[in-house]
């Protein structure tokens, strides 16, 4: 009676669709068509295209032979529109004129390709030391959502909202879904850029787990250096996370939502709390603020760079290494946690 007590309570990971994130495998400059047959290759059940140049094209009868591709192998599309914010320096207005424009785009091209949302976001830590700071930009990405509530509802398709390249911590996220309405705006949640955040990405998924709609996974280790920390992503199983336990946290408390792997790693990249500049753009954050983060820097360990040996091309080695972590984290994921729809 026991065991079978412990069983009911554990979520069935194989529930969790395991999926792609463009962004994986982006030495190889593939667009969509090659997205899709490359993830029906591995058996994969969703891609997420976190960005609208990864389209061939964005003519409706084009959306609907992708469509109609993916389905054919069982692959769900995820899609996302880029940045919201016209004063982010990530900002682009190639997909429309105005921030509205963009969003609007990224829906119509959501609602035909069959993507039940479509990712948004501001931009990068680079946004926290922008005229106004990280509230501002919070503040226009909110404007746009609200004028454009009556065509998000209209088109069905509901919106991410990204932890982009630290630009939000996961308290600002949920003020910024909860201004705009959670009945139309979700998060879309990456425990990578959580770290980057001075962030522990196991209280990330259980702040944010109940609003997620979309996800993109990539492990992580984070080690002490002069000025703070310094981290460097991993493929999964590589790093400092629980995998079985932050997959059991999505299974609980956003069932159906796929895990995208987004693996992005050889590249060590700083934290430099201990600095007077970094922590000046972050004015609310108190001291117990980064205590869970903290906890988990003194757990990790320096990993080192791996370069192409001698005489071998940078970028054949940059695609092998991107693939190849890809593939390892697919494999974790299936064979260690049972992730996957069709293990």
């Amino acid at each position: 009676m026991a065991g079978e007590s412990l069983r009911a309570r554990t979520p069935d990971l194989s529930s969790i669709p395991l999926g792609l994130c463009n962004h994986s495998l982006r030495a190889f400059k593939w667009q969509a068509t090659q997205f899709i047959e490359y993830a029906a290759q591995l058996k994969l059940d969703a891609v997420l295209l976190n960005s609208l140049n990864n389209f061939e094209n964005l003519e409706p009868a084009h959306l609907k032979n992708l469509k109609r591709k993916a389905d054919s192998h069982g692959i769900r599309f995820y899609t996302g529109a880029g940045s919201i914010s016209k004063g982010s320096p990530r900002y682009s207005d190639k997909y429309g004129r105005t921030p509205e424009e963009v969003l609007q785009t990224g829906l119509r091209v959501a609602k035909t390709v069959g993507s039940p949302m479509v990712v948004v976001r501001i931009g990068s830590i680079d946004d926290r030391y922008t005229d106004g700071g990280i509230e501002a930009r919070m503040d226009e990405s909110i404007k746009v959502l609200k004028a454009s509530r009556s065509r998000i509802e209209d088109s069905g398709v509901k919106i991410g909202f990204e932890n982009h390249a630290a630009d939000l911590r996961s308290e600002e996220l949920l003020d910024l879904i909860k201004a705009v309405g959670t009945d139309i705006c979700g998060v879309m949640l990456d425990p990578g850029n959580a770290v980057w955040a001075m962030e522990d990405p196991m209280k990330q998924v259980q702040l944010l787990g109940k609003y997620t709609v979309c996800t993109s996974l990539r492990d992580y280790q984070v080690w002490p250096s002069e000025d703070g920390a310094t981290f460097q992503w991993t493929a999964i199983g590589d790093g400092l996370m629980d995998v079985p336990a932050y997959a059991g946290y999505l299974a609980k408390l956003c069932p159906g939502v796929p895990i995208h792997v987004e693996t992005i790693s050889n590249e060590h990249r700083p934290i430099p709390f201990l600095t007077e500049k970094h922590m000046k753009v972050y004015p609310n954050l108190k001291a117990d603020g980064i205590t869970d983060f903290l906890k988990l820097m003194r757990r990790g360990r320096p990993i080192p760079i791996v370069k192409p040996a001698n005489g071998e091309d940078p970028k054949e080695f940059e695609k092998n290494h991107q693939r190849f972590e890809f593939e390892q984290s697919i494999a974790y994921l299936r064979n260690v946690c049972g992730v996957g729809k069709r293990v």
